[in-house]
């Protein structure tokens, strides 16, 4: 697999719910990240799309599970942001569950992609969001985007010390620099994310059907 896969993503639906999550998956990658952290223009980048997730000037706006596919089982998976003040507390609940219970049940999921901005990297927030995904054993791709806002020096010592921060939770957590506006960690992202598409599938995720969402 290389970058043209993610060029042929294809919005599929939208679900509210873990009954509403595809049954004809094989494969998953999942995108999260506080609201406004660029989350909407990464997607966009790595599958060179405009418009393909919905950028939002009002951080919190997506609230479901939004399903990129890319043909053969394969999608990519916008989670709702997290993070946004402004969002009621009755409407953060159930959003917060249904990331929560996703990340740590969706067999079908090979890994996530966390975006973060490469200036307020791993906050509370995203080291909950960790914690939840932590027992899966998963792997986890740090994109710090934004990097454009930093000068080279800054952009590479924040890169260290979070690679280094992750580290000492897992083997399997990666980290790298991107910036959707200069294009910078398009190669790398890709690298990544195409293997854990590529990857075999365990036995379990083989047998299972539309109902052991």
């Amino acid at each position: 697999m290389s970058a043209p896969l993610f060029r042929q993503a294809k919005f599929l639906k939208s679900v509210a719910d873990l009954p509403g999550l595809p049954g004809e998956s094989a494969r998953e990658i999942a995108f999260a990240g506080r609201s406004n952290s660029g989350k909407s223009s990464v997607i966009n980048t790595l599958a060179d799309q405009r418009q393909l997730a919905r950028v939002s000037k009002t951080p919190g706006r997506t609230q479901l599970i939004n399903f990129f596919a890319l043909g053969d089982g394969r999608f990519l998976v916008d989670l709702p942001g997290y993070g946004y003040a402004k969002v009621p507390a009755a409407t953060r609940a159930p959003w917060g569950r249904l990331i929560g219970e996703y990340l740590q049940i969706r067999a079908q999921l090979a890994g996530l992609a966390l975006v973060m901005d490469v200036r307020h990297p791993l906050t509370q927030l995203d080291w909950g969001l960790l914690d939840w995904f932590a027992p899966t054993g998963k792997p986890v791709h740090v994109l710090l985007t934004k990097a454009d806002k930093l000068s080279r020096q800054v952009a590479l010592k924040t890169l260290r010390e979070v690679r280094s921060t992750l580290a000492e939770t897992s083997s399997n957590w990666t980290a790298q620099l991107f910036s959707s506006l200069k294009h910078t960690g398009i190669d790398d992202a890709h690298a990544v994310l195409c293997a854990w598409l590529a990857a075999e599938m365990s036995e379990t995720t083989d047998q299972l059907g539309p109902a052991a969402a």
